[in-house]
């Protein structure tokens, strides 16, 4: 694969990025939106005192706050969005920083309604709660109800609200630095970017793999310090949170967040520990099919097969299709609609965009994908996560009135996982080519390498950083490198040679992600229930199809566990992690004895 410098952003062809104008038609739209919310936002002073009035007057309250929501979620948006595909648009950097202004000011005025609804009787509330009016609204009552003991004062919200915007300055400061000010230098003449750091640490040749993966962390080594008290921040205002709110832990608040108990974290992380072995037979698989006595860091992802296939975005969309016509017809031609006309997708690559993939919905418009397209299998399971993510929104807005519409990030990460897994499998049955295969199972790999590796590595990261903060203790940069190059040495065992130091800065490269408090658990929490849930179409693919679509019609209605107890998957027992690690040996095994046909072939030598 020919790697050359991205296009400017103005110079991609329109079908390759997103209809963002169906948010505002211009920037001057949002500027004009941006303006006149704060002072929109006075109009919820007139219920303060007043909720416990009359159910009309409530009702009243619940539908200025959800429109005023709604138009937040749209700057957020399209702030969010316009800043993540060039890194470089200052105008746009200023934006994202004033929707997080203007999503404090939002908080901050809303924050009387919690401590009032909770000081109101709540007989009374269930009582009018039967109103056709107010109906839609008794799920989120009952979890504020569950957060009593959680609810300070109306002053202390307040306050708690209004420090949105100063806490979020962490969390920009670590993306600022890594998608603004670092310089990662150039590899055979190509300027080394977070779009293509992956396509060069994929590269056949080993040279540059080692100097796209050396130049890609000694440029965050070069900030370490920076990003470490970054990071530290961040940390102790979760802390901070926490402690404020009465929870027993850091990590007890985030969960309590998306209603999950502490003991799903828990199970993932010691049986994730008990499997290792999985991970360090693999690496010596690897090892042996590039010809290596051991591997290094930046042989990790190096390619397998030899004819790796060239996928095209249209190929990638037929694709996923076929892999998701178990899910009926509206279900595929949604998701088509959606990947070709309906413009759902930024995937083309452009200078200064920055790394990664992501799904957005902006309620009532569309759910929106960005990632970068690179014409390869991994692209098109990017694009099968996310459109998993897409076609969930879209069937929560569907099936679910906007109050109980929004999912949790753990309920997320199930339905992109499963799209990757359902189309892995279909092209497994309709490919039979064997350097297909191979480039299959090296897909298959990465995908796990990110979420069934790095992504629970990541998780106990973020679990002993908050305790040594909760403990009192401090957070530099060395202590931080230390503690992640331990935590990968743990996955690769006696399989891969380190470089300690360039290891151990991998956390600053996750600028995202360990600013979301304790989300990166749920990447490895998803997989796992995806393939669960995937496994029970051999059984009765109907009963099975009818249980999958029930939970992405459910939104936010109940509660993931609960949602996910009803499709058939338990996550506070070991049970679909355990069943996940059968699916990646699997992998491993074909692997292997695609190894040994091929020694015995006498295609590569022992």
């Amino acid at each position: 694969m020919t790697i050359t410098d991205p296009p400017a952003r103005a110079d991609l062809p329109r079908e390759q990025t997103w209809d963002i104008e169906a948010i505002f038609a211009t920037p001057d739209a949002w500027e004009q939106e941006a303006a006149a919310f704060p002072a929109d936002l006075e109009v919820l002073k007139t219920f303060q005192g007043r909720l416990g009035e009359s159910p009309e007057t409530l009702a009243q309250f619940f539908q200025t706050d959800q429109t005023l929501r709604q138009r937040l979620g749209r700057l957020l948006s399209y702030a969010s969005m316009t800043a993540s595909v060039d890194g470089h648009d200052t105008v746009a950097a200023d934006r994202r920083d004033r929707g997080n202004v203007l999503a404090s000011q939002y908080t901050a005025a809303s924050a009387f309604s919690s401590p009032e609804l909770l000081a109101l009787d709540e007989d009374t509330l269930r009582e009018w709660l039967k109103r056709s009016e107010l109906q839609e609204f008794a799920v989120p009552l009952e979890r504020l109800w569950r957060t009593r003991p959680h609810v300070r004062s109306a002053e202390v919200e307040e306050l708690l609200g209004a420090l949105g915007s100063p806490f979020g300055s962490a969390r920009n400061i670590h993306p600022t630095l890594a998608n603004m000010d670092l310089d990662f230098g150039s590899v055979d003449g190509v300027r080394i970017g977070h779009g293509n750091i992956d396509a060069l640490t994929g590269s056949a040749d080993r040279e540059t793999r080692r100097l796209a993966w050396e130049q890609y962390a000694d440029a965050h080594l070069n900030v370490k310090h920076g990003m470490a008290a970054a990071l530290a921040t961040g940390v102790r205002q979760n802390v901070f949170t926490a402690r404020a709110r009465n929870y027993l832990d850091a990590l007890t608040a985030a969960l309590s967040s998306t209603y999950i108990p502490g003991q799903v974290f828990h199970t993932l992380i010691e049986t994730y520990k008990a499997n290792l072995s999985t991970w360090h037979r693999y690496w010596a698989v690897r090892a042996r099919w590039l010809g290596l006595e051991r591997l290094r860091e930046y042989d990790v992802k190096a390619p397998l097969s030899a004819a790796p296939p060239i996928v095209s975005y249209p190929q990638a969309v037929d694709w996923i299709a076929q892999g998701m016509t178990p899910l009926g017809s509206e279900y595929v031609n949604t998701l088509r609609h959606g990947l070709t006309d309906g413009r759902w997708v930024d995937y083309g690559l452009n200078q200064h965009k920055r790394q990664g993939a992501y799904s957005n919905g902006v309620f009532p418009i569309k759910p929106y994908i960005f990632m970068s397209w690179n014409d390869t299998l991994p692209s098109m399971s990017t694009l099968a996560h996310e459109i998993g993510h897409s076609m969930h929104t879209h069937l929560s807005w569907a099936k679910q009135p906007y109050a109980h519409a929004r999912y949790t990030l753990f309920a997320a990460e199930v339905a992109s996982n499963f799209n990757q897994a359902m189309v892995r499998k279909s092209l497994f049955a309709s490919q039979p080519d064997t350097d297909f295969q191979v480039a299959l199972i090296e897909e298959a790999m990465g995908n796990f390498h990110r979420y069934f590796f790095i992504m629970p590595t990541l998780a106990r990261f973020e679990a002993e950083i908050h305790a040594r903060v909760e403990a009192g203790r401090s957070l530099s940069a060395p202590d931080l490198n230390a503690l992640m190059a331990d935590l990968l040495a743990d996955g690769y065992g006696d399989g891969v040679q380190m470089d300690r130091e360039r290891s151990g800065i991998m956390w600053g490269q996750f600028s995202t992600h360990l600013y979301s408090n304790f989300y990166a658990y749920q990447y490895a929490t998803g997989i796992a229930a995806a393939h669960q849930l995937l496994s029970a179409f051999d059984d009765d693919a109907e009963a099975a199809r009818q249980r999958y679509l029930t939970f992405l019609g459910e939104g936010g209605r109940l509660d993931p566990l609960d949602a996910l107890r009803n499709a058939g998957v338990d996550m506070e027992k070991p049970d679909a992690v355990e069943k996940t690690f059968e699916v990646l040996a699997g992998y491993v095994d074909r692997l292997e004895a695609l190894l040994e046909e091929r020694l015995a072939s006498g295609l590569v030598s022992s």
